[in-house]
């Protein structure tokens, strides 16, 4: 593997902990903070919104070099952590939590485009998909990590580590990742030029419902295994671990599938398998080890379609990568954003009722999906 490849994914593997600790954490936090679960399920919200405002923002940096733009938002992934560390209360915590958001679609965007021209002849979607198995990583150890500290001694511990380990991702990126060139500077004007055109426009909606879909459910994951499934909150680490064996094998396996196949056909399949899914974990959140298998699977499926989607955009915003890539993480993360919030708004029917809610979301994602690979990918894929 390359070195190169490598440091980019230390980056997600932070970014992947930042983001998904909290559904892990999340009673802790709100018992600490004396808010509702309902409530601190707006610190999941608020990451999604600061990544929303803050991937547009690649418009501006545009002709800056791509290693520079990353090691700027490095450090703005230490500050945010290092603010959520020492948050006060809910409002602080909830200001932390959108500032940490602010680079992570941008980092991803930025760091899609410097894999693709860092990969070998044809390798294209699995590079992009080593980058983002630091994100899956994250969830396999870090997110159970930052579970055990939080219930062992503090949930600002997490965010410590996180913020620290910030620095070991400027260290590689500045030392391990090469001066790549950039994107060709088509104007202000010419960077939003691709979204006249209906492809893109289908992926990255189906980006945000599938991903909301998904999030209406994890969200809430750990009270729904705890009081519906029956496990004990002691369990919950090594149960985070299985989510996040799942995101692994899903990732890197859609990679190798996406440049076989084609990203969209692979996505596609995928999103309807998350339809199937989530309908199950409503149906069967009452019984643990079904609940921990549709769990692991879920998540599998979860980063089993994020590759394809990044890969995807790319190859349709022509004159515009840099802020199409940032873009479809707009869209994962005002999926997570929406998600939690409608996920929240069924919680008083009961935990596993948010999985029946992300069904019709996820389900208009595959139809868009299915659309986008059944007539435009054959125009774009090479």
């Amino acid at each position: 593997m390359k070195k190169s490849l490598l440091a980019l994914a230390f980056g997600t593997l932070g970014l992947g902990i930042a983001e998904f600790v909290m559904m892990g954490i999340l009673p802790d936090v709100a018992a600490n903070l004396h808010i509702s679960i309902e409530q601190a399920g707006h610190f999941i919200s608020a990451y999604a919104l600061g990544v929303c405002c803050g991937a547009p923002a690649l418009i501006l940096a545009r002709r800056f070099p791509l290693k520079h733009i990353l090691l700027a938002l490095v450090s703005v992934v230490i500050a945010g952590n290092l603010f959520a560390t020492a948050a006060s209360g809910y409002w602080t915590l909830l200001s932390a939590r959108f500032i940490s958001g602010l680079p992570h679609g941008a980092y991803f965007g930025v760091a899609s485009i410097v894999a693709e021209k860092l990969a070998d002849k044809g390798k294209g979607s699995e590079a992009v998909s080593i980058m983002i198995a630091g994100m899956t990583v994250a969830n396999l150890f870090g997110v159970p990590l930052g579970t055990s500290l939080s219930a062992m001694i503090s949930w600002r511990v997490t965010f410590l580590i996180v913020g620290c380990w910030g620095l070991v991702m400027l260290y590689y990126i500045w030392r391990w990742v090469p001066h790549v060139k950039g994107v060709k500077d088509t104007g202000f004007k010419g960077q939003f030029r691709f979204l006249r055109k209906p492809a893109p426009w289908l992926i990255l909606g189906a980006t945000a419902l599938g991903n909301g879909g998904v999030f209406c459910w994890y969200s809430y994951v750990t009270p729904m295994l705890i009081h519906i499934s029956g496990f004990s909150p002691a369990s919950m680490t090594a149960l985070m671990m299985l989510a996040g064996f799942g995101m692994v094998v899903g990732n890197l396996t859609s990679g190798r599938l996406s440049d076989r196949y084609t990203p969209g056909r692979v996505g596609a399949t995928v999103q309807g398998m998350i339809c199937i899914i989530l309908l199950l974990i409503f149906f069967l959140a009452p019984h643990p080890w079904c609940a921990a298998l549709l769990m692991a699977s879920c998540t599998a499926c979860l980063f089993a379609v994020s590759s394809p989607e990044q890969v995807s955009i790319i190859r349709v915003a022509a004159g515009g990568e840099m802020f199409g890539a940032a873009c479809v993480q707009v869209a994962f993360n005002l999926g997570n954003a929406i998600g939690a919030y409608c996920g929240g708004k069924v919680l008083h029917w009961g935990y596993q009722y948010p999985a029946l809610i992300g069904v019709p979301f996820a389900l208009v994602s595959f139809i868009l999906l299915t659309r986008y690979y059944k007539k435009y990918e054959s125009q774009y894929h090479s």
